[in-house]
């Protein structure tokens, strides 16, 4: 990275307080997820019938659950799983949608109105609703949450990668490439994926939030990860049955931790796309 990108990432920051903002929660969710488990005071699984439904303290920040189980260290340890999914199931979708894409936004043809087709009936499902019907099939574990919160953002990629190609393959720069004798490959390999890839990460990031919600969809209908496990969207729905009754802090506090991750990916969306545009280079 070069010295003009660094001062250039420096002045957005530095003007922008939201970006600053965004920066900062995503540093405090990212050491969450990493050290939740040693950061957490009282083991996330332990139940005390007793301390059951126990209301914000000292010893217990955020509360009991309805087994007596810490509600805060629950609400930290759960940051690596959803944040793991939705990392997991982004990146692949980046990947695969970035590669299919491409090379139908650069060779066009019956590939691209094929693949074009398909993309059209992904998206004509409700997305939420085909990723229940894909975990219904497959089996509510870990692994099929991420590859139905995957399929169903790899749309997105496909759309975006074939237009930003198809944009610039006629530009003046790949022309100077394919007149080098450079191959088809190498074009799109060095050429016009790095081109892309700018607003393809900004893309990226404001979809990590949304598979964070997806997964935490999943467990709140009862079809995402099994309990005990401690995951944001289990804890909102066994707390939300509580909320009549005054123990409102159950699902309050893992229902705020999806609030402010997703709100702060969303940000860092607006963030990267200051940041990769030319227009605020100066």
């Amino acid at each position: 990275m070069s010295g003009a990108t660094l001062r250039h990432i420096r002045h957005v920051v530095a003007t922008n307080p939201v970006t600053l903002a965004a920066v900062l929660l995503f540093a405090a969710i990212l050491l969450a997820a990493l050290l939740g488990a040693r950061l957490a005071p009282l083991d996330p699984l332990q139940t005390d019938v007793a301390r059951a439904l126990r209301p914000p303290s000292a010893v217990n920040w955020f509360g009991t659950d309805h087994l007596g189980r810490d509600v805060f260290s629950r609400t930290l340890v759960a940051t690596r799983l959803d944040l793991l999914i939705a990392v997991s199931a982004v990146s692949l979708s980046f990947v695969a949608g970035c590669a299919v894409g491409a090379l139908t936004g650069y060779f066009g043809g019956l590939a691209d109105r094929v693949v074009g087709r398909l993309v059209d009936v992904l998206m004509a499902f409700p997305l939420f609703v085909l990723a229940m019907a894909m975990v219904a099939a497959l089996g509510n574990t870990v692994a099929n949450i991420i590859y139905a919160t995957a399929i169903i953002n790899l749309p997105f990629y496909i759309r975006f990668a074939r237009a930003e190609v198809n944009l610039r393959r006629a530009a003046g720069y790949v022309l100077s490439a394919r007149l080098a004798g450079a191959s088809d490959g190498r074009i799109l390999a060095r050429v016009l994926v790095p081109n892309i890839m700018p607003v393809m990460v900004v893309q990226m990031s404001l979809n990590m939030g949304w598979a964070i919600l997806n997964a935490a969809g999943l467990s709140f209908i009862g079809m995402g990860v099994k309990p005990p496990t401690p995951e944001w969207g289990i804890m909102v729905a066994q707390g939300a049955s509580h909320v009549t009754s005054g123990h409102w802090w159950v699902a309050l506090f893992p229902g705020l931790a999806l609030v402010v991750t997703v709100f702060a990916f969303n940000l860092l969306g607006d963030g990267l796309r200051d940041i990769v545009d030319p227009r605020r280079r100066t």
